[in-house]
């Protein structure tokens, strides 16, 4: 099962509490002590994670049931870095303002290293370290944002059910629909004391 049991371990995915700061965005921003999250936490939240061979996406196996199993037929491939993205530092900073979708996000990390940010049933910041081999969905609905690391540099592979809609919405945004169905679920998993299985 490609399904990993720990964020922090043998496969390098790590999950962490957020302190506030104006530094810079893309360091860990760890708070003190280092508050590390789990992956039942974050399936709680209702993000999936997997640990995929980037080396090989064109012919694995798993990426493939994943995709058939999800319905994601439409990929594309993205390139982020300061040499290759105009207004790069601009859009750094669009990308890290906080908002929803109406529709699922799902990365898959080639190449490089990044950190989603999604907040907890608190609404405290949760950071995702995603790198090589990590797949992860965000949740219609959930608020997030996200950004480089100090490296500049990620090839993540997007996913999508159907045509893509890009469309961000920023925060505040309880009543639309996509937010409502989303704090609806989370109520109910609670309710029912389960977890979200990515399998």
């Amino acid at each position: 099962m490609a399904c990993a049991e720990t964020l922090k371990g043998k496969l390098g995915m790590e999950a962490w509490y957020i302190q506030k700061s104006d530094e810079d965005q893309r360091l860990p921003h760890h708070c003190n002590p280092k508050q590390y999250v789990s992956l039942d936490k974050l399936r709680e939240l209702g993000i999936l994670y997997w640990h995929l061979n980037p080396q090989d996406y064109e012919n694995d196996e798993e990426l493939r049931k994943i995709r058939e199993n999800r319905g994601y037929n439409y990929m594309d491939l993205l390139d982020l870095c300061p040499e290759k993205v105009e207004n790069y530092e601009q859009k750094l900073k669009n990308f890290f303002t906080e908002h929803i979708h109406a529709d699922e996000e799902i990365r898959y990390c080639l190449q490089g290293s990044g950190y989603f940010d999604v907040r907890d049933k608190n609404d405290r910041w949760i950071r995702i370290w995603i790198k090589e081999g990590d797949m992860i969905v965000l949740p219609a609905g959930i608020y997030h944002r996200f950004t480089l690391d100090t490296t500049n540099y990620i090839k993540l592979m997007r996913l999508f059910i159907g045509e893509p809609v890009w469309t961000c919405y920023n925060r505040p945004q309880e009543e639309h629909p996509a937010r409502k169905q989303y704090v609806d679920n989370l109520s109910r998993i609670e309710g029912q004391g389960m977890t979200v299985q990515a399998h």
